[in-house]
């Protein structure tokens, strides 16, 4: 077929006419999809392997799913949080109980939930722990990605995300991600917080050393310092557990969850964790005219009995030994270094062989869809629907990448 009769030229350049540049996407148009597959306006088939950074997890338009949304969506959707709606309450209790904590505080993007957690933890240091007005700090990773409002990229080190933003929020410390004794050592009496990704996604899927995440969780316990772990990519299943903190027996003090969610319908987060924490909130010092809405709680009260059968922890953790296996054959054979925890996967290809973009645009002309990140990285995390089957094609595609 030629290009004047193909659709996907034209939707990408009216795109880029009327869109602001704050993404650069592969030049591919989705009209639908379903499970682990996209496909385009062409009718050209695609194997997701981002599955919307973790937001798809159960896969596109799972049937559960959709059928919840179908029945919300006739009967209420919207009645922001003057009054309380009849899925509330259940969806707090359901997914309070998967945390193991006692309170959730619905919001609805994950930079919401990340600055939900901000502020809680900050007048919990004031009011609970004794800091001084104005002092309160939290210490950060090097290298993290927690959302791009203006406190968040604050304490980024990321310098696309973060140049040209400025002035800048104060109260952050930022230490070396995986260091416990720069960790230890930054805390200090005004901390209230230690804020992490369990794995950091946007920085490659970085797996911190074994016992580092054990050791945050004692020095937080030691010197009254709130843990709060950013799962909106890492958390509900991904990693082959319900939360990446669960591979290490790791309870945080605060859960900031989002993205799989909303199951790839609807923005859903929250944040979860025990009164003495979220108890320091009171009538009109934080809210959200759309967080915790009919809609939204209709859909992730099914996200959440879908995980409480731990049927997808066990498909992540199963499938991801396998991907495991085949990305591992490629080392030395155009990937320099792989790293995966369930169905996540972050991999290093050769710098003197292609950067990450080509190698997505590459994977993309064979029918698989993945991101880049920091020039030769790129990430795979398909939805946890996948099969061995897809899984193998993915690694099948990839390898044709690295040796064509």
């Amino acid at each position: 077929m030629v290009d004047d009769i193909l659709r996907t030229p034209g939707a990408v350049r009216d795109a880029e006419r009327w869109t602001a540049h704050n993404y650069h996407p592969l030049p591919v148009v989705i009209s639908s999809a379903e499970g682990a597959w996209l496909t385009d306006v062409d009718g050209r088939r695609y194997l997701d392997c981002l599955a919307g950074y973790s937001a798809l997890n159960f896969g596109h338009r799972h049937p559960q799913l959709i059928a919840a949304a179908h029945a919300q969506l006739d009967r209420l959707t919207l009645t922001s949080r003057a009054f309380i709606h009849d899925q509330f309450a259940d969806f707090c209790r359901e997914l309070a109980e998967l945390c193991g904590k006692d309170l959730v505080l619905p919001m609805n993007t994950g930079a919401e939930a990340v600055e939900t957690g901000i502020k809680v933890a900050r007048k919990w240091g004031y009011q609970v722990k004794g800091v001084s007005p104005g002092q309160a700090n939290i210490v950060v990773a090097e290298g993290n990605f927690h959302g791009r409002t203006t406190t968040i990229v604050s304490f980024s080190t990321d310098e696309d995300a973060r140049a040209d933003f400025g002035p800048y929020t104060p109260g952050f410390t930022v230490v070396p991600y995986g260091d416990l004794a720069a960790l230890t050592a930054a805390i200090d009496e005004n901390t209230v917080a230690v804020l992490l990704e369990p794995i950091q996604g946007e920085q490659g899927v970085v797996v911190p050393p074994e016992g580092y995440l054990p050791g945050v969780r004692q020095v937080c316990t030691e010197r009254d310092v709130l843990f709060i772990a950013d799962e909106i990519q890492s958390g509900l299943g991904r990693t082959g557990a319900t939360f990446a903190c669960d591979h290490e027996g790791v309870v945080p003090d605060m859960y900031l969850l989002g993205k799989a969610l909303g199951g790839g319908i609807v923005p859903v987060s929250a944040v979860a964790a025990n009164t003495d924490v979220l108890g320091v909130l009171k009538p009109g010092q934080h809210g959200s005219t759309f967080g915790g809405n009919p809609l939204a709680c209709a859909v992730a009260i099914e996200v959440v009995r879908l995980l409480a059968t731990g049927e997808f922890q066990r498909r992540s953790a199963e499938l991801g030994e396998r991907l495991r296996a085949g990305l591992e054959g490629l080392v030395g054979k155009g990937l320099v270094g792989v790293r995966v925890r369930g169905l996540w996967a972050g991999l290093d290809i050769d710098p003197a062989l292609m950067s990450g973009r080509e190698a997505c645009e590459r994977l993309m002309e064979r029918g698989v869809l993945a991101k880049d990140t920091h020039g030769s990285t790129i990430r795979l995390a398909p939805p946890l629907v996948i099969t061995e089957e897809e899984i193998d094609q993915a690694v099948t595609a990839l390898a044709e990448v690295l040796t064509a």
